[in-house]
């Protein structure tokens, strides 16, 4: 029987080291780069940096890198080169043709993820739509087998003709695309209006930090979640009810470092579910090393598409899986945040400012119950803003219960 599965592609990824930046905060750059290339299939061999002021213009690193990237790829024989930023086309294509393999940049993997996970026609055809906007600055590249076969004399005419018929083509497709998202944004805004006045929650997050596993957990659904980058694309409504109140619950697509703009303008629609939420449930990776810079990603990103000043609760996710390293009674000099224990960060500015702050394990259903109370709190101030009589009637249920 003849194997059909496909070859894993063995692949080096390439980050710099800016003067700003510490070397421990860029290998945990790399090792999220790392993770985007597992969940696009590949097996990462080795990680190159080099500490620059800036990208060389022409190939990001420097010569002598290349050189030494060069030769491992050559001896390793890896198939790809990834880089930990958005590259240019002149250095794609100078790259490309000195290492000789593919090279991919960040938002190029971002995007193949992206394409490999949508399931619905709506996902698919906004990742499309951001495919296209990313390839349209960056069509010389696939001319350059013309300079190959017979060099430029001659095949100058034919390859600009063929590049500026390209060109064309993808403006018409992605003038297409956008009348077709136009006409799905609609239906989306008619979706949500049918919905009535329900208060909305939506979960918001770096990605992989469990939103599906808890909306699974609050809603009794099914949900597809696991333990890779951007499992959720299309945004998932379920209607929860803690202790007889109502209201809706939106699942919507992580956030991530340098989440690619064209990603940010097609997926417009999806986003629109956090824009029109009542109350954002910001979950957070507390066992990743570097979960405050990812709590500053998406509040970042929640600022840039204006929805910063919503109501706010602060679940973080993931006790179980939380370690730290334990201060030597002897050490008498002060500690760091890799010495805090759970109680500690409890304690801390996050905990205590105007935000309400859980930390949970929805894997194990550990404090789901003092989840549940907050979100019951915060989420009956609205309802009772919209519905003053239920609220009434809840008052008196309250006072039934404490008789009985």
């Amino acid at each position: 029987m003849i194997d059909t599965t496909p070859e894993t592609e063995k692949a080096v990824i390439v980050g710099l080291i800016y003067r700003d930046q510490d070397e421990k905060q860029v290998n945990e750059y790399l090792d999220e780069l790392e993770f985007l290339a597992e969940t696009a299939g590949a097996t990462v061999l080795k990680k190159f940096t080099q500490k620059l002021d800036d990208p060389n213009v022409s190939t990001f690193v420097g010569p002598g890198k290349l050189e030494e990237i060069d030769a491992y790829i050559k001896m390793s024989e890896a198939d790809t080169i990834i880089f930990d930023d958005e590259l240019s086309p002149i250095q794609l294509r100078n790259i490309e043709k000195r290492l000789e393999c593919k090279v991919l940049d960040r938002t190029n993997l971002i995007l193949d993820i992206f394409a490999s996970r949508a399931k619905t026609a709506h996902a698919k055809t906004q990742v499309q739509l951001a495919q296209y906007q990313y390839m349209l600055p960056r069509l010389t590249r696939l001319w350059t087998h013309l300079e190959r076969q017979r060099g430029g004399i001659g095949m100058r005419g034919p390859g600009e003709t063929q590049i500026e018929t390209d060109r064309r083509i993808i403006l018409d497709k992605i003038a297409l695309l956008k009348k077709h998202l136009k006409k799905i944004d609609k239906q989306k805004a008619t979706q949500r209006k049918n919905r009535g006045k329900l208060v909305r929650v939506a979960l918001v997050g770096y990605t992989n930090v469990g939103k599906s596993t808890i909306l699974n957990r609050l809603a009794k659904s099914d949900v597809f979640a696991e333990n890779k980058l951007f499992a959720t694309l299309d945004t998932t409504v379920r209607k929860v009810v803690i202790e007889n109140l109502p209201f809706l619950m939106a699942d919507t697509v992580g956030f991530i470092r340098k989440l690619p703009h064209h990603l940010v303008e097609s997926f417009k629609s999806t986003l629109d579910e956090v824009r029109e939420a009542d109350i954002l449930v910001h979950i957070v990776d507390i066992s990743h090393p570097g979960f405050e810079e990812q709590i500053q990603i998406v509040n970042n990103t929640l600022n840039e598409i204006g929805s910063g000043d919503k109501p706010n609760i602060y679940v973080f996710n993931k006790i179980d899986a939380y370690s730290h390293i334990e201060k030597d009674e002897d050490d008498l000099t002060p500690g760091t945040k890799e010495n805090f224990t759970l109680a500690d960060w409890e304690k801390s500015w996050f905990a205590k400012n105007n935000n309400p702050a859980v930390f949970i394990s929805a894997t194990q259903n550990k404090n789901i119950e003092e989840f549940k109370n907050i979100l019951y709190r915060e989420v009956k101030t609205i309802h009772s803003q919209r519905f003053p009589y239920n609220d009434y009637l809840y008052d008196i249920e309250d006072q039934i219960t404490d008789l009985s």
